[in-house]
């Protein structure tokens, strides 16, 4: 399951879960898009996000990451 997918799972929007990210709706946009890797992201950011979107593994972030 993909970040859109984690996140549309969990009925938030870019922008909600931006804000939990500190970062703008563009960026996590760009994750989606796989503009930018979640692979390459800080691992506080990683960790920030599997919080948001209740993921246990940070590794379930990389499942649709080969874009």
């Amino acid at each position: 399951m993909g970040l859109r997918e984690l996140r549309l799972k969990r009925g938030m929007t870019q922008q909600q879960l931006a804000e939990k990210l500190g970062v703008t709706q563009q960026h996590v946009a760009a994750y989606e898009n796989g503009v930018n890797s979640i692979s390459n992201m800080t691992l506080a950011k990683a960790l920030r996000m599997c919080d948001a979107l209740h993921v246990a593994n940070p590794r379930k972030l990389l499942d649709d990451d080969d874009k």
